[in-house]
């Protein structure tokens, strides 16, 4: 399988700072690509969904502000998750 991501919502916060949330699944890979649709992210948290214990906890591989809209994530195999990015 590959990395799924799905885009719950986007809003926009005060001025031109915008807020982007969804859900991101792990599938047989051990990370991948969260494509915001922003040109800037200066905050990405990640959050780990299921009942199941996570082997090692989700990160985003990335220096922030990211001058990009695409934040790299680390995840064990199989895990999914929720994520909100906030930027530009």
């Amino acid at each position: 399988m590959a990395f799924g991501l799905t885009i719950e919502n986007e809003q926009i916060l005060e001025g031109n700072m915008r807020i982007v949330y969804g859900t991101w699944d792990a599938d047989s890979v051990t990370g991948g690509e969260i494509v915001t649709g922003l040109g800037r992210v200066d905050i990405c948290v990640l959050g780990h969904t299921g009942s199941a214990t996570e082997a090692a906890v989700a990160v985003c591989n990335e220096t922030f502000p990211l001058a990009s809209g695409s934040v790299t994530i680390v995840a064990t195999s199989g895990d999914k998750g929720t994520f909100i990015a906030i930027g530009q």
